[in-house]
């Protein structure tokens, strides 16, 4: 069963708990309702903590990435660099 957004640490603790109680009675199921049924307490553990918002705590942020020079190279780079880069030969 999907659980709304959750924001105190009471609404997760209770989260957590429903996810427990149907993975203890048998009922929960790995993706949707017609998935298999969940037989491992570790799987339980892990749907309840994603389903709970728990699993994103301790995840590094992206890093960005370096932009690259757009457009023409003789534009965008200094004289030295652009003549040690291509030489003296003219740009196609």
């Amino acid at each position: 069963m999907p659980l709304g957004p959750m924001k105190t640490k009471k609404q997760k603790r209770a989260g957590m708990k429903t996810v427990m109680d149907e993975f203890k009675s048998g009922s929960l199921h790995s993706g949707s309702k017609s998935g298999p049924k969940v037989k491992s307490r570790k799987q339980a553990i892990a749907i309840g903590l994603s389903q709970t918002g728990q699993s994103k705590r301790g995840k590094p942020k992206k890093m960005a990435k370096a932009k690259k020079p757009r457009g023409n190279p003789a534009k965008t780079m200094s004289t030295e660099n652009f003549e040690k880069t291509y030489g003296d030969e003219p740009l196609a």
